[in-house]
């Protein structure tokens, strides 16, 4: 039996379709991106001419704020051009590179706050062989092998969602090509690839996940033994910062992905998706920054060399 479907060629973003003046979002998400991009470069150019700073947890501060960089760069551009134009339509193959750069990103940003949490793991609970296990070439790996993972993260899922057929509607409920959204619109069910699809995010969220709560149950462990309290409190306020970006981004990730009730009224998988793919990226330079007197000292000499010179 021949079954004849419709060649799709583009998919049109919904994302915030219940809203009749879009065009007013375009200022309030431009604004955002701008101190996005900005407030990371500030932390990369810092880190970059700033001496002593120059350790394996401000070498991971500064590649995740590049990566945050890449990552909030894969979606909210095109939702800034869709929020001015009246045909919201992204291209199919526009689709599959757009997927494949924000599952890369995402899936890296997983891993390299993991590693993050291993460096702080050792820094607390193995002082003494800190500077031998985080050696620079131990963080180049961790940096390399988190990039690896959401690579190969990237291509199983762009691979198998673009592999599958799809006819009637092309409209993807959200303001980027998340995989869920796209092989929902299959007219083909894959229980193989719906399978494959799953286990490969289970791997890269819930995998990274448990090595991050690993590494934190150890940390916390340790700050409870230690005796005197301002060394309690001083031992966690170099994790608090990390924590919190953790539990924004798991939070939202696990919320979106794995709890039942996937299938929302139009707009609402948009704002929940918000809070990892762009408040997330936004708030990260500012409780790196303004939590960390370091960080905080280190900017100011900069700005006042600048207006010195």
């Amino acid at each position: 039996m021949n079954i004849n479907y419709t060649t799709v060629t583009e998919f049109i973003l919904l994302g915030f379709s219940e809203i009749t003046d879009q065009v007013y979002l375009f200022p309030i998400f431009l604004f955002i991106y701008i101190i996005t991009v900005v407030g990371n470069l500030c932390i990369i150019i810092t880190y970059k001419l700033s001496p002593s700073l120059q350790t394996p947890m401000y070498f991971f501060l500064a590649n995740l704020s590049i990566l945050e960089i890449l990552y909030v760069s894969s979606t909210v551009p095109k939702m800034l051009s869709c929020l001015l134009s009246k045909y919201k339509v992204i291209s199919f193959s526009g689709c599959a590179i757009q997927m494949y750069c924000f599952v890369l990103f995402s899936g890296t940003e997983c891993y390299m706050l993991a590693a993050m949490a291993y460096d702080r793991y050792n820094a607390i609970c193995r002082p003494l062989m800190y500077t031998v296990i985080m050696s620079e070439i131990a963080c180049i790996q961790l940096i390399m092998g988190s990039y690896m993972i959401g690579a190969a993260s990237a291509i199983i899922h762009t691979v198998l969602s673009f592999s599958l057929p799809f006819c009637g509607s092309n409209k993807i409920d959200q303001f980027f090509c998340d995989v869920l959204q796209v092989q929902v619109l299959s007219c083909q069910s894959s229980v193989v690839t719906d399978l494959v699809s799953y286990l490969t995010a289970v791997i890269v969220i819930f995998g990274s996940f448990i090595l991050t709560l690993i590494s934190y149950i150890e940390i916390i462990s340790k700050i409870l033994k230690l005796r005197s309290a301002s060394g309690k409190r001083k031992t966690f306020a170099t994790c608090s910062s990390h924590l919190m970006v953790v539990a924004i981004l798991y939070g939202s990730a696990i919320s979106m992905y794995f709890t039942p009730g996937l299938t929302h009224k139009v707009g609402q998988n948009s704002v929940v998706s918000l809070m990892y793919t762009v408040i997330a990226p936004l708030l990260n330079p500012f409780i790196y920054s303004l939590r960390n007197k370091e960080v905080k000292s280190n900017i100011k000499n900069i700005f006042l060399r600048l207006v010195q010179f």
